[in-house]
């Protein structure tokens, strides 16, 4: 192991851990322009229409981008095994957290997201033997980000439903996700694991949408929104998978928590939702359970 300038230790991963963290920063804040799209959408459209279009928008931009760049070899999975466990999850993940972002404020469904990165350190500590810090210390994170959300969502003062259900449930597969990205093999391409996972949940979302009453029809202007999230949601896993692919999955999954600045913004310009202290106030307590689960 070497050391830095004040002889302190470097880990020998370090290089790898910066170069995933602004990877993991980039992706969420694009993963956010697909939301505000996302719900925009689904003002008009029922949840799983909305999750199709996008994802079939990702998937066509996905295919023109392989055909262009002559990697169309790079996106059947070597290890389809894996590949198609995650994509499934992703898509349970994807359809939760739409329907989250349906009935709840952006700012809401950010906040119990945010159990993901402590979820994802705990994970990676059971099951992938990362780093996590002493367990008393590291535990008192889990209990004060479960602490946070009770601040941010005061539940017997405001009302829950199902929306902070569908939150809660694609912060847990989410997480679970993201450690299996962890345990892809470096012979699996990017662009394979981006692949099926869009094939998956294309064909997931198209089933849900056909046995819930079919397709409604689409206006061009919707069209159009459908391909801005597309491309966002295309973006945002290519960078994040690259992301956990580089460095520990415990490092780059509290980057999440700079979507509640992007929630508060985008909810105030385009939902008028306001910036409540109480929601702010967990944000903070969430952000501190996360420092302490991987200090």
């Amino acid at each position: 192991m070497s050391v830095d300038a004040t002889g302190a230790p470097v880990p020998a991963n370090m290089p790898g851990n910066l170069r995933a963290a602004g990877l993991g920063f980039l992706a969420f804040a694009v993963f956010s322009g697909t939301d505000v799209l996302v719900k925009l959408l689904a003002e008009r459209f029922e949840v799983p229409q909305v999750t199709f279009m996008v994802t079939l928008a990702s998937l066509a931009l996905l295919a023109v981008y392989a055909g262009v760049t002559g990697t169309a070899a790079s996106l059947r999975p070597r290890h389809p095994g894996l590949a198609l466990l995650r994509a499934f999850l992703l898509a349970v993940d994807t359809l939760l957290i739409h329907y989250a972002f349906s009935v709840l404020p952006l700012s809401e469904a950010y906040l119990l997201a945010f159990l993901t990165p402590v979820l994802v350190a705990v994970l990676a500590f059971a099951l992938l033997a990362e780093r996590l810090s002493a367990l008393a210390l590291a535990w008192s994170g889990v209990v004060l980000g479960f602490l946070g959300v009770a601040i941010a969502l005061r539940p017997g003062i405001e009302p829950l439903n199902l929306g902070h259900a569908a939150a809660a449930g694609s912060a847990l597969v989410f997480a679970l996700s993201l450690v299996l990205l962890r345990r892809a093999k470096a012979t699996e391409s990017d662009l394979a694991l981006v692949s099926t996972l869009l094939v998956v949940l294309a064909a997931v979302a198209l089933a849900v949408a056909s046995a819930g009453g079919g397709l409604a029809r689409v206006g061009s202007g919707d069209l159009l929104i459908a391909f801005l999230a597309g491309l966002f949601m295309l973006g945002g896993h290519l960078l994040l998978v690259r992301a956990f692919r580089t460095g520990d999955a415990s490092v780059v999954a509290p980057f999440q928590y700079s979507q509640i600045i992007w929630g508060c913004l985008f909810g105030a310009l385009f939902f008028a939702a306001p910036v409540e202290l109480h929601t702010v106030a967990g944000a903070l307590v969430i952000v501190l359970s996360g420092w302490l689960v991987l200090k």
